[in-house]
């Protein structure tokens, strides 16, 4: 199983805090939660840039789900923090992401489809346990032609969901951030066509694995 690698933690306007006391302690056990988390063998995470004027403190991964050396899912994944509250959030964590993938043809024409892949965040959350709240999103599907000079490119279906949620807080004034992200890339590996671990209902219907390479 891979561990989340990366910095602890960064303020969104400004450069690596993560080892200074200016740093609240909520937020740097926050962080850990993300660095310590094990996560299934298929899925890559590594460190990015946190988004600035989002909130005072921000830290940010991304994932691909990669099988046989293709990448059949990638996602990014956004903490943020505001010590002082934010009403919208109704809390002092938030969490933002950005998953996208490619799909069959043909499953673009269901239009159950949006429904099914929001069904599968909830039920990532639901499945393991991970509390939260106000969480609110989109599943867009968007179909790619090509002419010309790429006209031997067959028709292509992309799948993004964007979605932000705030984490419930445990005893210590901070979210238990491993079991989101374990969440997270459980919906990650769904949504690029891998079956669902024991941490995930079993019966859940996972959409097929594209055939052939990527087209960039």
């Amino acid at each position: 199983m891979a561990a989340a690698q990366g910095p602890q933690g960064q303020r969104a306007d400004g450069p690596d805090h993560g080892g200074g006391d200016e740093t609240p302690a909520a937020f740097r056990k926050a962080v850990d939660g993300l660095n310590g988390a094990r996560l299934r063998p298929e899925t890559e995470v590594t460190p990015a840039r946190a988004p600035g004027r989002l909130a005072p403190y921000a830290h940010a991964v991304e994932a691909a789900v990669v099988q046989d050396g293709e990448e059949l899912a990638e996602g990014r994944l956004v903490l943020l923090h505001d010590p002082a509250g934010h009403n919208a959030w109704q809390g002092t964590f938030r969490l933002v992401t950005l998953i996208r993938a490619e799909l069959e043809p043909e499953m673009a024409t269901d239009p159950l489809l949006p429904e099914v892949c929001w069904s599968w965040l909830t039920g990532a959350f639901d499945s393991r346990g991970v509390a939260h709240q106000e969480l609110s999103g989109t599943v867009t599907l968007a179909g790619s032609y090509y002419f010309g000079g790429l006209g031997d490119r067959p028709p292509a279906t992309q799948i993004e969901i964007r979605a932000s949620w705030t984490p419930r807080e445990d005893g210590g004034g901070a979210p238990d951030t491993g079991a989101h992200l374990t969440a997270w890339c459980e919906l990650l590996c769904q949504i690029g066509g891998l079956p669902p671990t024991g941490g995930v209902d079993a019966a859940v219907v996972t959409l097929p694995q594209r055939r052939g390479p990527r087209q960039r």
